[in-house]
């Protein structure tokens, strides 16, 4: 799995056509879709992934000390400032640009596996911080964000 995650001030995902795919048994109604101060984690899944990689993926992210402290030193995480997270699956993370000029997306999981994988990262997202904010897999979204750092960090299952 590979995973962007923006640290932000702020975010939200507009969706043109929502479905009514609300993750059921994560998310109860309505789907979440902004968040305050937190991570926006851009999600995809690759053809070899499983259960292990989303759960590895999620341990990396949550603890990651990536917000200041008293001293300006970057050294609390998620839970220490009561941050919050908005999930958004992006299957071009898995862009192979190699060859010619139009990306290759082989290496993305197939969607209906990926789309579980999805929902398995979102709901141990969820486990751990009682409620978080979703997109829609495979919908044409726009996300807003203010990028606080700004910082950006790129993890990926393989060399974690």
């Amino acid at each position: 799995m590979r995973a962007l995650v923006q640290r932000v001030n702020r975010a939200r995902v507009t969706i043109e056509d929502a479905t009514t795919d609300t993750f059921e048994g994560v998310i109860s109604g309505e789907p979440l879709r902004s968040i305050g101060r937190g991570f926006v984690v851009f999600l995809g899944v690759g053809e070899a992934d499983g259960e292990e990689e989303a759960e590895k993926l999620w341990r990396k992210i949550s603890r990651m000390r990536i917000f200041d402290d008293e001293m300006g030193k970057t050294n609390l995480a998620l839970a220490d400032v009561g941050g919050e997270v908005l999930v958004v699956s992006q299957f071009t993370l898995y862009a192979d640009c190699r060859k010619g000029n139009r990306p290759s997306f082989t290496q993305a999981g197939e969607p209906s596996m990926a789309k579980d994988l999805y929902r398995r990262f979102c709901q141990l997202a969820q486990a751990d911080l009682g409620r978080i904010a979703v997109g829609e897999f495979g919908a044409d979204m726009t996300v807003d964000l203010e990028n606080a750092g700004p910082f950006t960090i790129w993890l990926d299952t393989h060399d974690l």
